[in-house]
C-alpha cells in the first residue's frame, strides 16, 4: 500500500518536470538550509543531545521523510516541541532511552499512517494545542538558563526541578555568556529591519551566530562551545541494540506516546499550513508514514525524533519549493556545512545557541490565537488554555494533553447540556382558525419544545420542567425537532415520562424526531413501549389527535355518569 501510493504521488508529482524545475528546487533547497543549520544545532542541544546530532537529525529525516513524505514541499527535522519532550526523556532515562523511545514512536506513526488514524488530532480543541504549544516554549526558554548565564548544573527531570537547584545553590552568572547571548537575540530581532539587497533574505539566526561567534573568537572569551562536529552522518553516539538495558522498556511506553502524538500532531499541522500556501492537498496518511519510517531509522545514525518543522517548510514554498528534491537538497546543503564549515561550526557558543532558541520558543507561541481568547473573554478556552499550558510545564506532554482535553470535554458538555426548554398551553382559536377540526371540550394539553442535544449530562433539566409544570393525568407532548441527538440516559429518561404519564392516568406523545433519534429510541425499545400512533411527525398533529382521544374519552365517561344515574332513578322511583 505504501511503496503502490508513494509510486503514485511521485508520478504526478515529476510529470513535467525539467531543469527549470530543478534549479527552484535548489534555490529553495539551499535557502531552506540556510535556515535550519542554526535551528538544527539550537534543537540538537536542546534535545539533551548535543549539536551534532540535531545536524545529523535534520540530514536524515531531509532524505528519508522528505523523499518518503505525502507532500512535495514538508520539511522535517529536529524541532522545539520535540526538544522539550526529549530534554525530560534524555535526563531521566539518558541517551539510549530517547532512541529506543523514537523508534517506538516511529512505529505508532506509521501505524496511525497505514490505519489512517491521523484524524483523531483533529479532536484535539485549538485551546489545547495552544496551550501545550506555549508550554512547551516555556520549557525551552527556561532550559536555556543555563547555556544563556554560562552556569552548570546537569540534567535534570523538570524544569521544577531546575528552579528548586537555583533556588538552593544560587546562579553564577557568566556576564560574558550572557552578553553573546543577547547578541545573538538582538541580531535575530532586528535583522528583519534590515532591506540591504541579498542580505534581507538571509536568516536572523544565521547572522546572530556568525557575529557571536566571531565576537568570541576575536575577543577570545572564555564560554562554552558547540565542541566537535563529526564529518559523517553517523555518529559515534549512536544506538547500539547491545547498549540498552531491554528489561527497562516498559518505562518508555509513555515517553514514546507522548513523542508519537507530538509528531503526528506537528507534522499534519505544518501538512496543513504547508498545503494552504502552495494549494495542493497533501496525503497525510503517507506523510505519516514516512514520520514512521524516518524515526524508526534516526536512532541508527545517532539522530533524535524528528518531525515536520512548520517554519522551514514555509522557507521552502516562499522559496519556490517544486518537488520534493527540496527537502533532499537542502539536507545535502547541510551535510556540505558540515563538511567545509565544520571547524567554524565548532566554535559557536553555546550562549549563542541560547538565543536562538529563547528567540524561537517565543516566536512558537500561537500570539493570535491568544489574544483572541483574552480580548474576546472566552473563559472557557481560556481555562482550557492555561490548564494545559501549567500541566505541560509542571508534568508531561501526554498528561497535558490528556488534562487539557479532559477539561475541554467537560467545558464542552456544561455548553452543550444547556438544553432549550419552551413549555406552551394549546392554542385551540389558532388551530380552528388554520381550518382543524379541534375538540368542542379543549382539553388541556400540555407541549414542551425541546432544543439541545438529550443526553446524560442534560435530561434533569427536561425532568425537572416536566415535573414542575406539568401534570401526570394530563396529556402531554414533546417536541424534539429541535433535538440532533440522543443517548441511552435521554431514552431511559423520555421512557420515565412515560411511565409517569400511564400511572397517573394521562397521555404522552413524541414530535419532530430526527432519524437519528428516531433509530437511537427505536433501538432502545422505546419505540414499541411507546407505540407507533404516539409518535408524530408534527407537533400540531399530536395535538389534535390526543384532543379527540380526549373528547371521546370524556363523550364516554359523561354517558357512563349518565346512565348510571337514570338506572339508580329507575332503581328507586321515589328519589
Amino acid at each position: 500500500m505504501f511503496v503502490s501510493e508513494w509510486l503514485r504521488v511521485v508520478r504526478a508529482e515529476f510529470q513535467d518536470y525539467n531543469r527549470s524545475r530543478l534549479l527552484k528546487d535548489l534555490m529553495a533547497g539551499a535557502a531552506t538550509a540556510a535556515v535550519a543549520l542554526p535551528l538544527a544545532l539550537a534543537f540538537g542541544v536542546a534535545s539533551g543531545a548535543d549539536a551534532a546530532a540535531g545536524l545529523v537529525t535534520a540530514i536524515v529525516a531531509g532524505i528519508v521523510i522528505g523523499g518518503l513524505g505525502g507532500t512535495h514541499f514538508q520539511i522535517s527535522g529536529p524541532t522545539g516541541a520535540m526538544s522539550a519532550v526529549l530534554i525530560v526523556l534524555s535526563a531521566r532515562h539518558g541517551m539510549a532511552s530517547v532512541w529506543v523511545a523514537g523508534m517506538l514512536a516511529g512505529l505508532l506513526i506509521f501505524l496511525a499512517g497505514a490505519f489512517r488514524l491521523g484524524r483523531i488530532v483533529s479532536l484535539i480543541p485549538g485551546p489545547v494545542i495552544t496551550g501545550f504549544t506555549s508550554g512547551i516554549a516555556v520549557i525551552i526558554m527556561l532550559g536555556q538558563v543555563d547555556n544563556l548565564f554560562g552556569t552548570r548544573i546537569g540534567r535534570v527531570e523538570s524544569v521544577v526541578r531546575q528552579f528548586e537547584i537555583y533556588l538552593q545553590d544560587g546562579i553564577t552568572i557568566n556576564f560574558s555568556s550572557l552578553a553573546v547571548g543577547l547578541l545573538v537575540a538582538i541580531s535575530m530581532i532586528l535583522w528583519p529591519l534590515v532591506r540591504l539587497g541579498f542580505l534581507k533574505s538571509v536568516p536572523g539566526s544565521l547572522v546572530g551566530l556568525f557575529l557571536g561567534t566571531i565576537l568570541t573568537a576575536i575577543l577570545d572569551l572564555d564560554i562554552p562551545t558547540i565542541g566537535a562536529v563529526p564529518r559523517s552522518i553517523f555518529l559515534e553516539q549512536r544506538f547500539q541494540p547491545s547498549g540498552f538495558e531491554w528489561q527497562s522498556l516498559g518505562e518508555l511506553i509513555v515517553p514514546s506516546l507522548s513523542i508519537a502524538l507530538l509528531g503526528i500532531i506537528e507534522s499534519l499541522l505544518s501538512a496543513a499550513v504547508g498545503g494552504t500556501m502552495a494549494k495542493v492537498r497533501p496525503v497525510n496518511n503517507l506523510e505519516l508514514m514516512a514520520q514512521g519510517i524516518g524515526n524508526v531509522v534516526m536512532p541508527f545514525f545517532g539522530g533524535v525524533p524528528a518531525t515536520a518543522a512548520i517554519a522551514r517548510t514555509s522557507v521552502a514554498i516562499k522559496s519556490g519549493a517544486v518537488t520534493r528534491l527540496t527537502s533532499v537538497i537542502h539536507s545535502l546543503f547541510l551535510l556540505l556545512a558540515a563538511l567545509v564549515f565544520g571547524s567554524f561550526i565548532e566554535q559557536v557558543p553555546l550562549a549563542g545557541l541560547a538565543g536562538v532558541l529563547i528567540v524561537t520558543a517565543w516566536r512558537m507561541n500561537e500570539w493570535h490565537s491568544i489574544r483572541f481568547y483574552f480580548t474576546k473573554k472566552l473563559k472557557h478556552a481560556i481555562a482550557a488554555f492555561l490548564v494545559t499550558l501549567v500541566a505541560t510545564v509542571v508534568l508531561d506532554l501526554t498528561e497535558a494533553i490528556v488534562i487539557g482535553f479532559a477539561i475541554s470535554s467537560m467545558i464542552f458538555m456544561v455548553q452543550i447540556s444547556e438544553l432549550q426548554i419552551t413549555q406552551r398551553f394549546v392554542d385551540w382559536d389558532r388551530l380552528q382558525e388554520l381550518g382543524k377540526s379541534t375538540p368542542q371540550s379543549r382539553p388541556p394539553i400540555s407541549v414542551f419544545y425541546v432544543s439541545g442535544p438529550l443526553f446524560f449530562a442534560a435530561v434533569w433539566r427536561l425532568q425537572e420542567a416536566i415535573e414542575r409544570q406539568s401534570q401526570a393525568n394530563q396529556a402531554l407532548v414533546l417536541s424534539l425537532r429541535g433535538v440532533p441527538l440522543i443517548d441511552s440516559t435521554g431514552v431511559d429518561t423520555l421512557r420515565s415520562i412515560l411511565r409517569r404519564q400511564r400511572t397517573g392516568g394521562g397521555y404522552f406523545a413524541l414530535s419532530g424526531l430526527d432519524p437519528r433519534v428516531a433509530s437511537q429510541i427505536q433501538q432502545c425499545g422505546l419505540h414499541e413501549e411507546l407505540g407507533e400512533q404516539n409518535i408524530y411527525w408534527s407537533a400540531d398533529r399530536a395535538i389534535l389527535d390526543l384532543g379527540a382521544r380526549l373528547e371521546q374519552e370524556s363523550e364516554a365517561t359523561e354517558l357512563f355518569v349518565n346512565k348510571g344515574e337514570l338506572l339508580q332513578t329507575e332503581l328507586n322511583p321515589s328519589q
